[in-house]
């Protein structure tokens, strides 16, 4: 019993030379939807709180981001929220990808399928009330009418 409990903390330790890739790509901020839609102080601070950590290149990791396995999940999250929406890069999207991109959006908010419950659990400024939803889809809807 010992002796397991000595291999699991040796490779617990060991693992924790496995770092994550935190690296940034240049930003271009004229391709943030920031800077193409110009959000109100409300709905840029819902998105920054809600969403930019895992959909976005402006990222902020949390303590724990520091500790395997929990690092390599949570970079797993943060690479497949960008492969599905970066808002960094929105304006490299052509119209009908923003337009679907949008539609996913809006469905996710209002569904409360994001932000992640997990996600939420850890970052409670990331929680969104009914009326934010709502507030936040109709911003969406109202983007895609701006197209």
């Amino acid at each position: 019993m010992k002796k397991t409990i000595l291999i699991i903390l040796g490779i617990f330790v060991v693992i924790q030379f496995i770092r994550i890739d935190k690296s940034v790509p240049d930003i271009n901020y004229t391709n943030d939807i920031f800077r193409i839609s110009n959000p109100t102080t409300e709905i840029k601070t819902m998105l920054k709180n809600a969403c930019y950590d895992c959909h976005s290149y402006e990222t902020k990791y949390p303590w724990y981001a520091e500790i395997a396995p929990v690092s390599w999940l949570l970079k797993n999250h943060i690479d497949e929220g960008r492969r599905h929406l970066n808002f960094s890069t929105w304006n490299e999207y052509d119209n009908e990808k923003k337009l679907h991109k949008l539609d996913e959006c809006i469905e996710m908010v209002k569904s409360g399928e994001m932000p992640m419950q997990g996600y939420v659990m850890m970052h409670s400024e990331a929680e969104l009330t009914d009326d934010q939803k709502n507030y936040l889809a109709n911003w969406f809807s109202a983007q895609k009418d701006s197209l």
